[in-house]
């Protein structure tokens, strides 16, 4: 059911003021953890309706911005994310808002271990390791942990949102290395879309460890941002309420496969690293031999935090590194997962690698490039777009902004 009416700010606004209670936040310290802008959010108008509803019960409200690996965002960056300029920055400036740093020992704090028996468990004996659970030595400053982010289909945990603004949003890179490989094991189309999943339980898991109290406003908005419903609670109940309504959504189905899909990644995904939705979110709609593109004209790098490991591993399907485990073992998973991630499902058997696709990048990354990471090549200038339009029933799929929305086959 796709008909669903969304919210307007008045509405927004009054939804905050009906639905955010004064002794769950009176006389606290609050840290509200957010999403970078790789995600569609109106975090403006929720940010500055949370503060204006707040800012008299508790005694600070401060931003830590939930990055995971992603790079930091700069002052620039984050005055647009959070609609501040001249003639509102005074009204915010005792709110102080932190970058996270998940490379940096000493900005991350151990709060405890998932022991081996419980990633067993969890894992159904895929993986078996104590993981250490760190997460940003930050939280410690404050009363109340408040996530405000959307939720939407995912590639590695089911459904994004709720605790995961935590892990791997304000974490270290342990936890979320490890997760980030079970995901992968078991493959992205076997994980997006489905709520309750291995990842799902190893995130909450680790949410419990946290010492101190978490809450949650979480939502599922259109490609403009506008929300269909707005959720509060603990990140638990809350994320619950809004996955059920991203079910309802965010996944479109598809009468037959597709021999090809021109899937575009809004400016938003400036790097492969975030731009590889526009794969996760349309990979069980390719037909087998078929062919996804995803259309950045915008994009040149990469990705600027794992860019190095990325291009020395390149991209491949996950049995090639299941089954040369020895030789790549000792790389960070989270990039490994990654890489699988982007070239989708396959073979890899007497040494040959079968994707089971082909994925082919239209950006300004080099062709000589995208040959040494595994990938195609097209010239986006060689691209017209509107050429992919009104042509399904020929077997091929226009996205205009993909990412976000999940495509599956009727019946799956």
């Amino acid at each position: 059911m796709n008909d669903l009416s969304v919210m307007t700010d008045q509405q927004v606004q009054d939804w905050c003021d009906a639905n955010l209670p004064a002794e769950d936040f009176s006389g606290k310290r609050v840290l509200l953890i957010i999403p970078d802008a790789t995600r569609t959010a109106p975090l403006p108008l929720l940010f500055q309706t949370i503060h204006r509803k707040l800012k008299n019960d508790v005694t600070k409200l401060d931003i830590l911005i939930a990055l995971g690996t992603h790079r930091a965002m700069t002052p620039d960056e984050i005055d647009a994310h959070l609609g501040f300029d001249d003639s509102n920055r005074a009204r915010f400036s005792d709110v102080e808002v932190f970058n996270h740093e998940w490379d940096n020992p000493d900005a991350l704090t151990e709060i405890g271990t998932l022991s081996k028996a419980v990633t067993s468990e969890i894992s159904d004996g895929l993986l078996k390791v104590d993981v250490s659970v760190q997460i940003n030595a930050r939280i410690k400053n404050y009363d109340l942990l408040l996530v405000v982010g959307p939720v939407f289909p995912h590639e590695v945990v089911g459904f994004s949102g709720g605790n995961k603004y935590f892990f791997p949003g304000i974490s270290g890179p342990k936890l979320l290395n490890f997760f980030h490989w079970l995901g992968a094991l078991i493959t992205n189309v076997g994980i997006i879309g489905n709520k309750q999943t291995p990842v799902r339980q190893v995130v909450d898991r680790a949410a419990e460890l946290i010492p101190v109290q978490r809450r949650c406003i979480t939502f599922v908005v259109d490609p403009q941002a506008r929300p269909y419903g707005l959720f509060y609670g603990t990140p638990e109940s809350a994320w619950n309420q809004a996955a059920d309504l991203s079910s309802q959504v965010h996944i479109k189905r598809k009468p037959r496969p597709f021999r090809q899909v021109l899937s575009c990644a809004p400016p938003m995904y400036d790097e492969l690293w975030v731009a590889g939705k526009c794969m996760y979110k349309l990979e069980p709609v390719v037909e087998d031999g078929g062919e996804l593109i995803i259309y950045a004209p915008h994009m040149s790098e990469i990705s600027v935090t794992h860019g190095t490991l990325i291009e020395e591993i390149g991209y491949h399907v996950r049995d090639f590194f299941a089954k040369q485990w020895d030789q790549f073992k000792d790389y960070p998973w989270g990039i490994l997962a990654h890489s699988t991630h982007v070239r989708g499902q396959g073979s890899f058997e007497n040494g040959v690698e079968t994707p089971r696709i082909q994925v082919t990048v239209a950006s300004q990354i080099p062709p000589e490039k995208c040959a040494r990471i595994n990938l195609g090549y097209r010239d986006p200038e060689t691209i017209d777009v509107e050429s992919f339009a009104d042509r399904e029933d020929e077997g091929v799929l226009l996205i205009r902004k993909a990412g976000e929305h999940l495509y599956r086959l009727e019946g799956e």
